[in-house]
């Protein structure tokens, strides 16, 4: 990893993790290769980090995709060149599918299928997908882990925690993207991912929660073909978005109520955002299917998200303050869910963020660029050092996806409101008689808890106070960095009065006279074989100097 990003000028980076000294030689010396020339700086950074995760390898991959989903801390430029990231990777054996499938399963593959297509035709990071026929005639999608795939991704999140620990402490402009959290996110993410358990329990939620919903189609869940690295799924038959619009060409009876589509779908994830409070996460043309006349089918829920009563009660509370123009009332939401910074500066943040209400605010619909808008807000997010918790960035990528299609399919679409009876039965529900009552019990209950522990706790710390137990931790910022500098140079010196001493003892014994000789061999040639030590070690310690960028 060190070589991949010093090779792609991130050396400075490297140098400053304290791993530049297992970098070999030649490498260092050759610097980055050479690239056009990016003019944006930010750009160009996105576009080298792109290169990095795609030399090191799928989990980079994946880590680079999800970093792209967190807009309020990166920048939009480099954003632009993650979301750029594919998961290209070669697929492995039909035949090795087959056998992972067994012995998922526990049963011969004949037994569970009439036909299963050993090409598969998606291949990915962590799993790869293959067509085929279950054994009571259906026709079906099985997803298959990649076999190891579960080690190489343990691997490579603990060598990742450690680096985002080593760059929280010595590198402090990195400290505002978080790097421990976006690993934690990631490694949680992974896990879920790894384990289709998780993403049949979702469809399947889903498929449930819409049932009676005319018009809208999951792919049903296989879950006597389905475990943990086996996830099988209905096949379902649609068109996608490129064959739905105004200009394609489509088959003989094929035609689709375009204005009923986009309206249905933009209904749908108003329902998921509110009241079901699990949404598809990447609701990019990709991952829906268009069925004639008007029936929309979503698939692949292994990005999803989840809004609790309590974010959703906060989100519910700043999509009105916006609306309303109320931003104080949105800053103290922010403030709220934790997602300030030391940074902070609240009347700059105010200032901001009223200003682009401002711009906005009365614009016809025709001219309101969601995704335009949500990149302005992330970038207003990020300057202010604002950390949003993941759901909402997730909601509002999710939701721009979602209507940029529902608008190619209805441009006249308006999405304000289809978005407020939603917002209205929301607002209702999260602070009707009935849940305050609740949530003022519970509040007692944890009160009541607390004053009757009070007493124990108070004796608990008094006599630890008599028994002197009490302890003061101190933590000095990059105190660890400084004694290892110090060990390091401390060895060199060492090894330098070392080498002077092997040289000048070899000068001394090779001025003794020739008839001097030790176990028969004379004295001159110990000599020799000094003078070549103390070169070798001269050239070590150089080469060592070099490494640490330190020469002068």
């Amino acid at each position: 990893m060190a070589q991949v990003l010093t090779r792609h000028g991130f050396g400075h980076i490297v140098e400053r993790l304290q791993v530049r000294r297992i970098v070999p030689l030649p490498s260092w010396l050759a610097g980055p290769p050479p690239e056009a020339v990016e003019p944006d700086a930010m750009r160009s950074i996105g576009q080298r980090l792109v290169r990095v995760c795609e030399e090191l390898g799928p989990t980079y991959v994946k880590l680079g995709q999800l970093v792209a989903a967190r807009a309020d801390i990166l920048p939009a430029a480099v954003i632009e060149e993650l979301s750029r990231l594919q998961d290209r990777v070669a697929p492995f054996p039909g035949e090795q599918a087959r056998r992972i499938v067994l012995e998922a399963l526990g049963r011969p593959i004949e037994e569970a299928f009439q036909r299963f297509d050993e090409e598969p035709f998606a291949s990915g990071s962590m799993a790869q997908v293959h067509r085929g026929v279950a054994a009571d005639g259906q026709r079906v999608v099985v997803k298959v882990r990649r076999p190891g795939i579960e080690g190489v991704i343990q691997t490579d999140v603990t060598v990742l925690r450690w680096l985002a620990a080593a760059a929280e402490n010595h590198v402090p402009e990195l400290r505002h993207v978080r790097p421990a959290m976006l690993v934690d996110e990631f490694a949680h993410a992974t896990r879920r991912e790894l384990d289709f358990i998780n993403e049949a329990s979702v469809t399947a939620r889903f498929a449930e929660a819409f049932a009676g919903q005319p018009g809208l189609v999951f792919p049903a869940v296989r879950w006597d073909l389905t475990e943990s690295g086996v996830l099988t799924l209905e096949h379902i038959d649609g068109s996608p978005l490129r064959d739905v619009l105004p200009d394609a060409a489509r088959p003989e009876g094929a035609e689709f109520n375009r204005q009923a589509l986009a309206t249905r779908l933009a209904a749908c994830f108003m329902r998921q955002y509110f009241e079901l409070g699990l949404f598809h996460a990447d609701p990019h043309p990709g991952n829906l299917l268009f069925l004639p006349p008007d029936r929309v089918a979503l698939i692949d829920f292994g990005n999803a998200g989840q809004i609790d009563d309590e974010l959703l009660g906060r989100l519910v509370i700043a999509l009105l303050g916006t609306i309303r123009k109320e931003v104080d009332l949105v800053v103290d939401v922010l403030a709220d869910t934790g997602a300030l910074g030391e940074g902070t500066d609240r009347g700059v943040l105010r200032r901001d963020m009223r200003e682009m209400l401002d711009k906005y605010y009365g614009l016809p619909l025709r001219r309101l660029a969601l995704a335009e808008i949500f990149n302005e807000l992330m970038e207003i997010v990020r300057r202010n050092d604002v950390t949003l918790p993941r759901e909402f960035v997730l909601m509002g990528r999710s939701l721009v996806a979602a209507a940029g299609v529902a608008l190619q399919l209805d441009p006249d679409l308006n999405l304000i409101e289809v978005i407020r009876p939603r917002l209205r039965e929301t607002f209702l529900r999260q602070f009707s008689g009935r849940r305050l009552v609740r949530e003022a019990g519970f509040g007692l209950w944890h009160l009541l808890n607390i004053l009757r522990d009070a007493p124990r706790v108070l004796r608990d710390v008094l006599r630890r106070g008599a028994r002197g137990q009490f302890q003061v931790s101190i933590r000095h910022q990059d105190l660890d960095r400084f004694a290892a500098e110090l060990d390091r140079s401390s060895n060199r010196l060492a090894f330098s009065i070392l080498m002077a001493a092997v040289f000048m003892g070899s000068s001394m014994v090779i001025q003794l006279p020739a008839e001097h000789q030790i176990l028969n061999v004379s004295t001159r040639y110990f000599g020799f074989l000094g003078y070549i030590l103390s070169f070798f070690m001269g050239v070590w310690l150089v080469i060592a100097i070099l490494r640490s960028g330190r020469l002068s």
